[in-house]
């Protein structure tokens, strides 16, 4: 299990991402709304603006502040990380 930082000490699991996509978009913001309604929705803003939203394989969905291209790039530096331990371990 690797975590990876989503903002203001936030951590998620980062085996458990489907997907990061822009908050732009009509279907992402009924998504949201519809999370929002069932309680599947996970405010990691603290108030600032959603730059991101993470979609997990258990129908919750995270806001954070910090931009896609941030989170997927954090989310890569974790798969090179373990492909290395993979490497040393082998």
């Amino acid at each position: 299990m690797r975590l990876i930082n989503i903002g203001f000490g936030n951590l998620i699991n980062s085996d458990r991402i489907v997907a990061v996509v822009s908050p732009d978009s009509a279907p992402v913001k009924r998504m949201i709304q519809d999370c929002r309604e069932r309680g599947t929705l996970i405010d990691a803003t603290h108030g600032r603006r959603t730059r991101a939203v993470i979609i997990t394989d258990s129908d919750h969905v995270v806001l954070t502040y910090l931009q896609s291209e941030t989170v997927a790039n954090r989310l890569n530096e974790t798969e090179d990380d373990e492909i290395q331990d993979g490497e040393e371990n082998a």
